[in-house]
Parts: structure tokens; sequence; C-alpha cells
């Protein structure tokens, strides 16, 4: 497996910024490894929020648990704001996925020029 798609698999199907780590290109990976734990920690507290949000009201109306009162409960608690923040997280975490795969192959495909290169000039030098 060559570098590129090397890095293509990690940054896109394992976490993204992981193709820079393996690259080698430790600052970059870990900048993307943050911002997209960032963006996974603001979806989780806006989970909980909501979740918590919607145990009050199933409580406040004494507990009587059926699918109706969850849903009501359930849209009582969403607001527009939440929604924005939510959206925008969910943004942040799909653009650095991109970002992650397009830069692992980008600095992958010149490892492998690189490598390519080396290796020509070794074999020229070897005749």
């Amino acid at each position: 497996m060559n570098n590129s798609q090397k890095g293509v698999f990690w940054s896109g199907l394992v976490f993204p910024g992981l193709g820079q780590i393996v690259l080698k290109h430790y600052k970059r990976g870990a900048v993307i490894m943050m911002t997209v734990l960032v963006g996974l920690s603001v979806i989780v507290v806006e989970a909980v929020k909501k979740a918590f949000t919607i145990l009050e009201k199933i409580e406040s109306e004494g507990g009587a648990v059926d699918m109706n009162t969850i849903l009501d409960a359930a849209l009582q608690a969403s607001t527009n704001s939440d929604s924005l923040i939510f959206s925008f997280a969910v943004l942040l975490i799909i653009f650095c996925w991109i970002i992650g795969v397009v830069d692992a192959f980008r600095i992958g495909k010149k490892k492998d020029l690189e490598e390519d290169s080396i290796n020509q000039t070794s074999n020229d030098n070897n005749r």
C-alpha cells in the first residue's frame, strides 16, 4: 500500500487527522483531530442537554412514560439556537473530514513521488 492510499485510509475511514499522523505530519494531524473532537464534544453536550430537558418534562407530568409524552417533550426541548449549534458542529466535522482526507492524500502522493525519485536515482546509480 503506497503512502497516499495509507493516508486516505487512516483519515477517511478511521479518524480525521490520523492519516497525517501516520505520514509524520503530527501538527496538522493534531489540529484536525482536536477540531473534530471539539465538534463531537459539542454534539454530545447538546444531546445530553436535550435528554435532561426531556426527562424533566416527563417527570413534571407525573412520570408517565408514553410515546406522545416523549415526543412532545422532545419537540419542546428543541430550539433554533440549539439546532444552529448542532448543525455548525456537524458541518465542522464534515469539513474537517474532507480536509483530512484530501490533505492526507496530497501528503502521501508527495511522499510517493519522493520515494519513486529516490528509487529511480539509486537504480540509475547501480547500472
